[in-house]
């Protein structure tokens, strides 16, 4: 029973005070470098000084532990933890659809909502649908592409060439590393992820 209670407590954080079941310890103490002692002892100066004995490294034989204020730490843990995914940026994917026979004016269009998007660190999937008899000249539609591609080049990189899937050709442009994204709602979130966002105008 006591091995579970160990089990369980590794997995929800660090084990501490009486919870440490091992009979010695290595303690980290400042000026002095570790040292090996009695868990109860070493119980003993944590309580002394108003403080906790803190399991840092259980993987070690015997473990390693730290007096410190338990509660300050998970604290400044947990403050931490959420400074970081506050900082995080959610990837987007989002859509822009062609027409191998764009005109001038509409291409103009999509390309300032690629910009847009690349603009504020989401990647871009270009997808160009044929109709019809269009689908037996395709050089027609990779050449929108490869120039959409040459137009955003200084801040994009393609990440996944033009290239057919069933009845249009797809292409992914990503943010070059280092070219600064425009601040923007969206641009910060609680949690890592990608996440596919379509623009549905055709």
């Amino acid at each position: 029973m006591s091995k579970k209670r160990s089990t369980d407590t590794r997995e929800k954080g660090p084990r501490v005070n009486r919870q440490i079941d091992n009979p010695k310890v290595r303690i980290v103490v400042d000026g002095e470098g570790v040292r090996i002692l009695d868990t109860r002892q070493a119980l003993a100066m944590a309580e002394e000084q108003g403080l906790d004995l803190v399991e840092v490294s259980g993987n070690q034989d015997p473990p390693i532990c730290k007096i410190i204020d338990f509660g300050k730490w998970k604290f400044e843990q947990q403050k931490k933890k959420k400074g970081q995914a506050k900082n995080q940026h959610i990837i987007h994917i989002k859509e822009i659809k062609m027409r191998p026979k764009i005109g001038t004016h509409d291409y103009e269009i999509k390309k300032r909502q690629a910009v847009e998007f690349l603009t504020k660190g989401d990647k871009v999937k270009v997808s160009l649908r044929f109709r019809g008899r269009e689908i037996t000249h395709p050089e027609l539609g990779m050449k929108v592409l490869e120039k959409l591609a040459l137009d955003v080049a200084d801040m994009a990189n393609v990440e996944t060439p033009a290239k057919m899937e069933g009845k249009q050709i797809v292409m992914v442009l990503g943010l070059k590393p280092g070219v600064r994204r425009k601040p923007g709602p969206g641009n910060s979130a609680e949690s890592s992820g990608q996440k596919e966002e379509a623009d549905q105008k055709a």
